[in-house]
This record gives C-alpha cells, structure tokens and sequence, in this order.
C-alpha cells in the first residue's frame, strides 16, 4: 500500500493552485492535472460537486481526499471513517470549511493558515452552490 501524502506535505504554491481550482478557476485546475497532481485536481472538483471526480478519488486509492470532500459536505460517517484512520487534521480542516470558529482557532495555534484560507474559499464554494441549488430561476434551465 502506497503511503498517503497529506495535504500539508505539498508545496505552498501547489496547495496555493488547489485553492484557486476550487474556486473555479479553470487555468489551476488545468495545472493540477497537468503537473503530476491529478489526486488534487480531483478533490478540487470534488468539492466543487463533481460526482465523476469524486468516484476518480475513490477508484484510484485516494480514499482520504473523498471522505475529505465529504466531511466538508457535513456527512457524519466521513468524519467518522476520518478520525476511524487517525486522520484528525482533516476532521479539523473539513470543520473549518463549515465555519467553525474553533477548528480555525486551532489552525492558526498550529501555523496551518493556508487551511484557513482553503476553508475560506471552500465555504464560499459551498454557499454558492446552495444559492444555486434553491434558485428557482435556474429549475428547469
């Protein structure tokens, strides 16, 4: 079994890129994916409710990245499976992607604070597509 690389052990400016993907900026996405970094590029898509990307996670081993993805999604049973593989840091960043005071409070402690902005980026992603999902402009389109 191939040793998990956590998300902390990218370069910044890879992490940097990650965030910027799942903004929906197509040219870091495209880097991602084009510079040895699919695993990310995935997750990036992912989160931004990607099923094909989502299930690319899982089929290629990248089990933690898709419990990731939907621990930020709010499901209890990721956060479970997460902290079931000690992989507590995750628990804490997905909290943070759901705006949780503490886990940012525990990330700055930590001079994680590129996680607070991955979270940061991440909740406006979510609160996006939620607008989206109940625009009922949009129903039918």
């Amino acid at each position: 079994m191939d040793k998990i690389k956590y998300l902390w052990e990218y370069d910044i400016k890879v992490l940097l890129a990650l965030e910027q993907a799942i903004a929906g900026e197509k040219e870091f996405l495209d880097f991602l994916l084009t510079n040895g970094y699919p695993e990310l590029g995935a997750l990036a898509n992912a989160i931004r409710a990607d099923l094909e990307a989502y299930q690319w996670l899982i089929r290629y081993g990248f089990l933690e990245l898709a419990m990731l993805s939907d621990a930020i999604d709010g499901d209890g049973a990721a956060y479970d499976w997460l902290n079931n593989q000690d992989l507590y840091l995750y628990m804490i960043i997905a909290s943070a992607c759901q705006g949780s005071e503490k886990a940012k409070n525990y990330l700055a402690k930590n001079n994680l604070d590129y996680f607070i902005r991955f979270a940061d980026t991440v909740a406006n992603e979510l609160e996006w597509q939620r607008r989206n999902q109940t625009d009922y402009h949009k129903f039918g389109s």
